[in-house]
């Protein structure tokens, strides 16, 4: 397999900023309110943190031609670099672990609004 070029690798980038903030403005519209985007620590990287109610969302969002790739696209280290990430964040911000905290998935498709795998992985 060729590897990619840079070319390639900023068009990649900019077709998954296009799908968070998809993706932040469909959570936006379930009434959550995004707490902060594309988080990056030195332990990984979360695309979306959002809240509603007692609920804190860490938010994978994929952008893949159907759902089911979309799913297969997160292996589960990438969830725990997640979670590492997550843990950090809300630490550093005062936020406990007397909320409900939730590892999501949005699955941006063509054609389609997103799909929302609430509590899709757990720790």
């Amino acid at each position: 397999m060729a590897r990619p070029t840079r070319k390639s690798r900023r068009k990649a980038e900019a077709r998954g900023r296009q799908a968070e903030t998809f993706a932040a403005l469909f959570l936006q519209a379930k009434l959550y309110t995004i707490l902060d985007r594309r988080v990056r620590l030195p332990m990984g990287e979360v695309d979306l943190i959002a809240k509603r109610g007692s609920i804190l969302a860490f938010v994978e969002v994929k952008q893949r031609p159907t759902r089911a790739l979309c799913q297969q696209a997160v292996p589960p280290q990438s969830w725990q670099r997640i979670a590492r990430t997550a843990e950090s964040w809300a630490g550093k911000r005062g936020f406990t672990q007397d909320l409900d905290w939730r590892y999501d998935l949005i699955a941006v498709t063509p054609f389609s609004l997103p799909h929302h795998f609430k509590d899709y992985w757990r720790p």
